[in-house]
């Protein structure tokens, strides 16, 4: 460890003890200083091995995208808990955080490395934001260079067929479906869909089980009814606020709880009542879905079976006595269970 520490710091041209406050995030160097440490950590390889990481540390790292979204800290605890009834610490980091100081993915991983964790969690790692056709595999990037340098990942929900990287993932195509046929069954015929950001992988699975919902109806999936936004309360009422001045739909499916409430929010405001004028479906299963007024209906993701899922599995690849798998692709793929609450019900007029 000492001498990653001293080959950062020889050629950012600081002290080893300036390099451990940046990699620990301490306060006492300012950001002129901080950048170019960082800027030495992105210009080095990725040998793990010239860091004087991958030793036995007993430490993981775990990356989320934010932590403003509930379900990700919801990951995050649990991951945490089932690393330490395995005996391993972890490190979290915030991956899309903004602010001043604020890091990204890529100079995390950096970090973790030169810190010596044994392997990382990546929660929807950057690769599922890459804006490529469903079926096609996205550029593997420097998750690619990771593997050829012997470090050990698991995703949770990037799946990504072209990285040997196990992956545990939520049936995210299977959520739209089982959305929107619950609304159909319901007697909804237009359905909008509110997306994320139209790069966003888990967004166009979800649009895809809404679509083949829809179809199998003869009932329209195009692309006016579905509005893109960021992720978040204001992009569910910014999405449901173009739906409803255009299509006008009488119900509205989600990719996450978190647009679900502004969607909520933003129908309050036009004056409408939800369900009878608008049922909403959401999506994650958030503490706070059961809380909204009215409840809302969902698909909740099984986040502690997937958590145990996925650090099991980093386990017993960071451990040659434990492993018992052969090499090559691992998938777990969890189905979400549709929550009814008060947010969705027939249409007023069918």
């Amino acid at each position: 460890m000492v001498s990653g520490l001293s080959e950062i710091a020889r050629a950012a041209g600081v002290s080893i003890s300036t390099v451990s406050r940046v990699l620990n995030r301490r306060a006492g160097v300012n950001d002129e200083t901080r950048q170019r440490v960082l800027a030495v950590l992105a210009e080095m390889p990725y040998t793990p091995r010239g860091l004087g990481a991958l030793q036995r540390t007993g430490v993981i790292g775990l990356l989320v995208p934010e932590l403003s979204n509930p379900v990700f800290p919801a990951f995050a605890e649990a991951l945490e808990v089932r690393a330490a009834r395995l005996g391993y610490s972890s490190l979290l980091c915030n991956t899309r955080a903004t602010g001043a100081g604020a890091m990204g993915e890529e100079e995390y991983v950096r970090m973790l490395l030169a810190r010596g964790v044994e392997g990382m969690v990546f929660v929807s790692p950057e690769i599922t934001n890459v804006e490529v056709p469903l079926g096609q595999a996205p550029r593997p990037s420097y998750y690619a260079k990771l593997l050829a340098d012997g470090v050990h990942m698991v995703f949770v929900n990037g799946a990504t067929p072209s990285l040997d990287v196990p992956d545990v993932t939520v049936d995210e195509q299977h959520a739209g479906y089982a959305a929107t046929r619950h609304l159909v069954e319901l007697g909804h015929r237009r359905i909008g869909f509110v997306s994320g950001p139209a790069r966003s992988l888990p967004s166009r699975l979800k649009r895809a089980g809404w679509a083949a919902a829809m179809e199998e109806d003869g009932l329209p999936a195009t692309s006016d009814f579905v509005a893109h936004a960021p992720f978040g309360p204001e992009g569910g009422a910014e999405a449901v606020s173009a739906l409803l001045d255009t299509v006008r739909p009488t119900a509205v499916i989600c990719s996450s709880d978190h647009m679900a409430i502004g969607v909520l929010r933003e129908a309050h405001r036009r004056g409408l009542t939800v369900p009878r004028d608008l049922s909403v479906v959401g999506f994650d299963d958030i503490p706070l879905a059961s809380y909204c007024s009215p409840s809302l209906t969902t698909l909740a993701q099984p986040i502690e079976e997937m958590a145990a899922a996925a650090v099991d599995e980093l386990v017993h690849r960071l451990d040659p006595d434990r492993r018992r798998r052969p090499a090559g692709n691992y998938t777990r793929v969890f189905r979400p269970r549709l929550v009814v609450r008060e947010s969705s019900a027939r249409p007023s007029l069918v």
